[in-house]
């Protein structure tokens, strides 16, 4: 990596996270010897620690379930998913010997249950194919050249700044979520420069900061099969199902992550946001009131209270749940009322939490915002603004819950950008050779 020190390129790619690598290895399958750029140590830093290490890289569920993952901005997306798909990035990974499995939802998964066979496979392909990469190399300046050309100013350690010509160029820098990654929202000046439109940066997929927190020993708790009801100004407006943990300050995990969006716009609207969290979803109410009189029997002698709710959630949480209940645990099972059962069973049903903010947006696993969508072409990623400059990746208005999404569009959008720079110097390089023989 990084073998030579040209001041010029066909293509240059900025950022080495999964938009930029697949624009390179596009590029280069369609002919152009591209340079790809990595401010950071290596490559795919983000993608390494993605889906807590274990990369859940796409989702099988079918093309409307995508596009509607990613709420308004899905409809960018759809000539770009038509092109390049969930079975064309799973076929790519399983010929460089990652091995998938498909998970609850649709998750795709390495069957490794790791994020670095996904970046190892994918450095493998850039060498491949014989990709020109550059880690430690930040572009500290971008600007358009008469002639269609672009100007790079890159500061490397050992070269200090120098200057690149490149005929066109692929912003692929991410967003500014996880900063030690390497994404600090570079592109979305270079893109302000050119005269893009930006939509304010903004967490998307971020735990949420509640007015109640749970003891310390809960924090180690990881729930799973739970529903978390989101209601805003008392409606509920979505209840998903699936895992989730307690933070020092609120709520995180995955179902948690897939409301943030919805909860950023209400919190902003100056809407009154709860969750309440359903401890057993799989039983309906007749069912839970069963329950709780079966365990209240087996359990019946003084103490009662607290081995009930011992059979019902995770130890750590007794405690909490105990006080919330408000009875007396030294009761006997036969002494607790049927007031108090029904109280116990609205506990488990909708343990409340009142949302006050989200965290940073330099802890959230996705930037929302960035570069509009209406000013990029959606057939090539190309700038509607600036000929010859290219997006890819989170630097673009998108976002979508979790699950997958996310990634297969950042490879789906790096594909395009690489593939469409690479025919748009195709065909420019064709006719300034039909140039160079007319004056002949």
């Amino acid at each position: 990596m990084g073998r030579r020190q040209s001041n010029t390129a066909q293509l240059a790619i900025i950022g080495g996270g999964p938009a930029g690598m697949m624009a390179a290895l596009a590029a280069a399958q369609a002919g152009i010897a591209p340079l790809l750029l990595e401010r950071g140590p290596r490559l795919g830093r983000k993608l390494a620690i993605s889906g807590q290490g274990r990369c859940n890289l796409t989702n099988k569920v079918d093309l409307a379930g995508f596009l509607a993952a990613f709420g308004p901005s899905g409809a960018f997306l759809r000539n770009a998913f038509h092109r390049y798909f969930v079975d064309d990035l799973c076929a790519f990974f399983e010929r460089r010997g990652v091995a998938l499995e498909v998970e609850r939802g649709g998750r795709v998964f390495p069957r490794a249950q790791s994020a670095e066979v996904v970046v190892a496979a994918l450095a493998a392909a850039l060498e491949e194919g014989g990709v020109e990469v550059h880690v430690r190399a930040r572009v500290l300046a971008l600007e358009a050249e008469r002639g269609g050309d672009w100007m790079l100013t890159v500061g490397t350690a050992s070269a200090g700044a120098r200057p690149l010509r490149a005929g066109a160029v692929i912003v692929a820098t991410g967003g500014v979520s996880y900063p030690q990654t390497g994404s600090m929202g570079d592109g979305y000046g270079w893109a302000r420069d050119v005269g893009h439109r930006l939509v304010p940066p903004r967490p998307a997929l971020v735990p949420v900061v509640t007015a109640e927190r749970m003891p310390p020993p809960c924090r180690q708790l990881n729930l799973r099969n739970v529903r978390l009801r989101l209601m805003i100004n008392g409606r509920v407006t979505a209840e998903p199902f699936g895992e989730l943990f307690f933070t020092r300050d609120g709520l995180g995990g995955p179902i948690v992550l897939s409301l943030s969006r919805a909860i950023g716009a209400a919190l902003e609207a100056g809407a009154r946001v709860e969750l309440a969290l359903d401890f057993k979803p799989a039983l309906d109410d007749r069912q839970l009131d069963a329950r709780l009189r079966r365990e209240l029997d087996r359990h019946g002698g003084a103490g009662a209270p607290r081995r009930v709710l011992a059979t019902l959630v995770p130890r750590a949480l007794v405690e909490p749940l105990l006080r919330q209940w408000g009875v007396d645990p030294a009761r006997r099972g036969a002494e607790v009322t049927r007031a108090e059962r029904e109280r116990l069973a609205a506990l488990l049903r909708g343990l409340r939490f009142k949302v006050t903010g989200l965290r940073p947006i330099e802890e959230a696993i996705m930037t929302a915002g960035g570069v509009a969508c209406d000013e990029i072409d959606p057939r090539t990623m190309a700038s509607r603004r600036a000929p010859g400059l290219y997006f890819a990746g989170e630097v673009i208005d998108i976002d979508a819950e979790t699950g997958g999404f996310n990634l297969q569009a950042a490879f789906t959008t790096g594909w395009v950008a690489g593939q469409a720079a690479a025919e748009a110097l195709g065909a420019r390089n064709r006719g300034r050779e039909g140039d160079d023989r007319g004056a002949q």
